[in-house]
């Protein structure tokens, strides 16, 4: 480990803080041949008294699903037993020990988060996974779900990544980049070469240890002792790699036949099984004493059960330097060996591998490996398993529909882009009207993914347009998918269009109405979705008939009713394992959360749907969620998070034609201005916001905002039409919040004469509603009636604004209350904010505590919030002395205060 004092110790570093019980990860990457592996190897080597759990990725079989997981915990297989049932019902599915699927990826994630914790009870716990590039997708996704989460358990996670290799992707883990020796340790693995020689080697190698061992080694004994002319070696260290392969190949072709036979054999397989390698070597001519010039070479380790390469450079060369054909009997004998041993996926791809052409026996092995895959939330693999058997199928129809399926699996493994890849390669047109719906539904998910919204109402309105009356439930659920759409887009003219097609759905009857005029038709239509929705969702369908009422309820300003239509979709995503639509139902639940006030709760469900929109590469809802945060933000003067926040979800939702998601990002810069008192600049972002929300019923969350703006900054003529639009759907919906609004943005714009009457009851219209809003009117009100003189009076709205503005963190408008209180001659000292002790706790201290407070478990609170049950306790551990408790219930007994 010459010249790698830095790598080395921040390695051992690590070590030594899992001895102390706190958890570590590091991403090691660099170029192949760098010195990767050694590292990984130097960290096994200082793992005294640690228990070390190893797997190597490799490229032939990256498509396996948790193969790379299966191989890592076989040693602790055993541990699984101790899992809580679902997370052990899951690690036992996609390990293929039981036949049963797996609804919810992140139950698998949370029993790997789980597994390891246990796994490192009794002591330290070192896993090292090389080659991770060539590991599968889900065991990536897997394996960093629970390293990003580790904190207090004892465990380091090591991964090693060569960069610029296509294969799976690994991503959020601290970075180590390993860069080339510098010339002095460079030279003291070339021994006995003269200088001129070395330093030729050593710029040629670029510092790469394995480049520099393997040219020393290549050189003649002339151009050792030093005839080396300008062009013995390459100009250009561009194809190092590649040099690198082909040394390692010339050596290889030097091996007997027999030899090389064992060699493609184990480089073609993923297991490491030193048995199975053998089996299926004996048909080519192999046997176990062909190992020996291998081993002798240094191109194999082995012991008695296990085989590995010395170098996965070695392995390419074996594999990608066998000729066709013997890389296609190789791939057969395997297939035939891992048939006999029960593997069947193992045995799909094997067969697969050496297919040249069309092979219907082959693809239906596949697609049910596809569908095993896809069970098991393994969506990477089951799209690829998809695609291959769509390659060796020769009917357009049945190709086509693999190739739909292969396209929807991307899609819910997050990859929109191949999703669309796959899309574009479907051939048409496709007769079954089913298999052209979901179609459909592909190309509208790379849209709303991270294209336009509109465009994805427009394909599924027309899909289901074709699928017409031949499909009538499929035809509803495109449509139903279109509305949602369509909302995201902000288009009332788009939501209107979708809704005319099916307006006795329920799902439908509720905008086709309210946007068509009839507003007491669109209630009454909102009551009969309720009432169905309340019947009892069953399925995906169900969620979304679940969400689109707490969307409508929103709408109309029933916040209270919305509330429980998300909350009973998250309660429903959650039980049912639907997660992909758990960001979306989060959403929904904090923008109602933020409409009643309950502003500490909206942001919690706010950042755990961004956690998760970010963790599944939904673009699209992570900046809905970002808008949605920089409003709380907002609220409470948080400036420059609000401008973070609202920034980059404009970034994404402007070009994109993201209407919702726009307008809610400038509605949040225009709440920050007006908080801090700028009117003038308040009024911009948010008449921008209403421009994007299009039409009344979209913006109406923002026009008493703009109202106020307008007033402060002494435009009256702007709070006009915004009031007149807030009056006119207030008196058509009959809501009390809205009426409350409304009337407080009557006493603004009209006289002295009639504010007293407008204020008055506003705040009889806000009892039982949201505190926030209710505050929000105390201080117009108290400001006016000290304009008007009438101090006394004042000060009582004023201290009810102040105390609550106080206790729910607005600060920008709590100093607005405390200065004009002071103005009206109240006392202002005694109701200054005093956070208390929970001020002094961390954002995931704060989650943990509320979640205790509730009385969750440690294991349920771990299920929420992704986190190793070791860890909650560690959170609750630091948190006890800070709050001042010893017990759940003292500090239950304490939030509640």
């Amino acid at each position: 480990m010459r010249g790698r004092q830095a790598e080395r110790d921040r390695i051992e570093q690590l070590l030594a803080d899992a001895r102390q019980g706190t958890s570590g990860v590091l991403l090691v990457h660099g170029e192949a041949g760098i010195g990767k592996t050694a590292l990984l190897d130097h960290a096994a080597e200082r793992a005294q008294g640690v228990r070390v759990l190893r797997v190597e990725g490799i490229e032939s079989e990256m498509e396996l699903a948790f193969g790379g997981l299966h191989q890592l915990f076989l040693p602790v297989l055993d541990l699984v037993d101790a899992l809580p049932q679902p997370q052990a019902a899951a690690m036992r599915a996609v390990f293929g020990l039981t036949g049963d699927g797996v609804r919810d990826r992140f139950t698998v994630g949370l029993a790997v988060l789980t597994l390891l914790s246990e796994a490192a009870t009794d002591g330290p716990l070192l896993c090292l996974v090389d080659d991770a590039q060539w590991l599968d997708q889900p065991s990536v996704d897997m394996l960093t779900f629970a390293a990003r989460r580790l904190r207090a358990e004892g465990v380091v996670m090591l991964f090693a990544v060569r960069d610029g290799a296509p294969g799976a992707t690994v991503k959020g883990l601290p970075g180590l980049l390993v860069e080339g020796l510098d010339p002095a340790a460079a030279a003291e693995l070339l021994p006995g070469l003269p200088p001129y020689v070395a330093d030729r080697v050593i710029e040629e190698a670029g510092g790469n240890p394995l480049a520099l061992i393997e040219l020393s080694a290549a050189l003649t004994p002339a151009q050792r002792a030093g005839r080396l002319g300008p062009l013995a070696l390459p100009e250009a260290a561009a194809g190092l790699p590649s040099r690198i392969r082909d040394g390692f190949l010339e050596q290889i072709r030097r091996l007997p036949e027999a030899a090389q036979a064992v060699l493609l054999v184990a480089a073609a397989d993923d297991t490491g099984d030193l048995a199975l390698v053998l089996r299926a070597a004996e048909p080519l001519g192999g046997t176990v004493e062909d190992l020996e010039p291998a081993e002798r070479s240094g191109f194999l380790l082995l012991s008695g059960a296990a085989v590995r390469f010395r170098h996965p450079l070695v392995r390419y060369a074996a594999y990608q330097g066998a000729p066709l054909a013997r890389r296609i009997a190789a791939h057969r004998a395997l297939a035939e060996a891992l048939g006999a041993a029960g593997q069947v996926h193992r045995r799909a791809w094997h067969l697969a591998a050496a297919s040249t052409g069309p092979d219907e026996r082959v693809a239906e092995e596949l697609e049910r490996v596809a569908e095993w895959a896809g069970s098991r939330q393994a969506m990477a693999s089951a799209s690829a398993a998809y695609e291959r058997a769509a390659q060796l199928t020769a009917d357009p129809q049945r190709r086509g529909r693999r190739l739909v399926r292969a396209a929807q699996k991307a899609a819910d493994a997050g990859q929109d882009e191949r999703c669309a890849m796959l899309a574009d390669q479907v051939p048409l047109p496709l007769e079954d009207p089913g298999v052209a719906a979901d179609f459909a539904r592909a190309r509208a998910v790379v849209e709303l993914g991270y294209r336009r919204p509109e465009t994805a109402a427009r394909i599924l309105v027309d899909s289901a347009d074709l699928t017409g009356a031949d499909l009538p439930d499929t035809t509803a659920s495109l449509l139903a998918d279109a509305v949602h759409a369509a909302f995201a887009a902000g288009d009332a003219a788009l939501i209107g269009e979708v809704a005319s097609r099916a307006p006795d759905l329920p799902v439908l009857a509720v905008p086709a109405r309210l946007f068509g005029g009839d507003v007491p038709g669109g209630l009454d239509a909102l009551d009969t979705l309720r009432a169905l929705v309340e019947s009892g969702p069953d399925g995906a369908t169900g969620v979304m008939d679940q969400l689109m009422t707490g969307i409508y309820c929103r709408l109309t300003g029933d916040h209270a009713a919305a509330r429980q239509a998300a909350a009973g979709a998250v309660a429903h995503c959650r039980d049912q394992g639907i997660s992909g639509w758990l960001p979306t139902t989060l959403h929904l639940l904090a923008l109602t959360e933020l409409a009643l006030g309950r502003h500490d709760d909206a942001s919690a469900h706010a950042t755990e749907g961004l956690r998760l929109a970010e963790y599944y590469d939904l673009a699209h809802r992570a900046a809905h969620l970002r808008a949605a945060l920089a409003v709380l933000a907002g609220v409470r003067g948080q400036e420059e998070q609000v401008r973070a926040l609202a920034g980059e979800a404009l970034d994404y939702t402007r070009p994109r034609g993201v209407g919702r998601g726009s307008a809610d990002a400038l509605w949040a810069l225009g709440l920050l201005e007006l908080g801090l008192g700028r009117a003038e600049a308040a009024l911009e972002p948010l008449e921008s916001a209403l421009r994007e929300a299009a039409h009344p019923l979209l913006s109406l969350p923002l026009l008493a905002d703009l109202v106020e703006a307008a007033v402060r900054a002494g435009r009256p003529e702007r709070a006009a039409e915004p009031a007149r639009l807030l009056g006119e759907w207030a008196a058509a919906l009959g809501r009390p919040g809205l009426s409350a609004l409304a009337r407080r943005c009557q006493a603004l714009t009209g006289s002295d004469r009639v504010a007293e009457e407008h204020f008055t009851a506003a705040l009889a219209l806000h009892e039982g509603g949201s505190d926030y809003d209710r505050a929000r009117t105390a201080l117009v009100h108290g400001e006016w009636l000290r304009r008007l003189r009438r101090q006394i009076d004042a000060r009582e709205q004023l201290r009810a604004a102040l105390e609550v503005f106080e206790r729910l963190g607005a600060r920008p408008w709590a100093d607005r209350a405390r200065a004009e209180l002071g103005a009206a001659g109240g006392e202002t000292g005694l109701t200054a904010r005093h956070d208390g002790p929970i001020s002094l706790l961390s954002p995931q201290e704060r989650e943990v505590v509320r979640l205790a407070a509730a009385g969750a478990s440690n294991r349920e609170i771990g299920t929420q919030l992704f986190l190793s049950p070791r860890t909650v306790g560690h959170h609750l551990y630091r948190a006890f002395p800070k709050l001042g408790v010893s017990s759940r219930t003292e500090l239950a007994t304490l939030l509640a205060s």
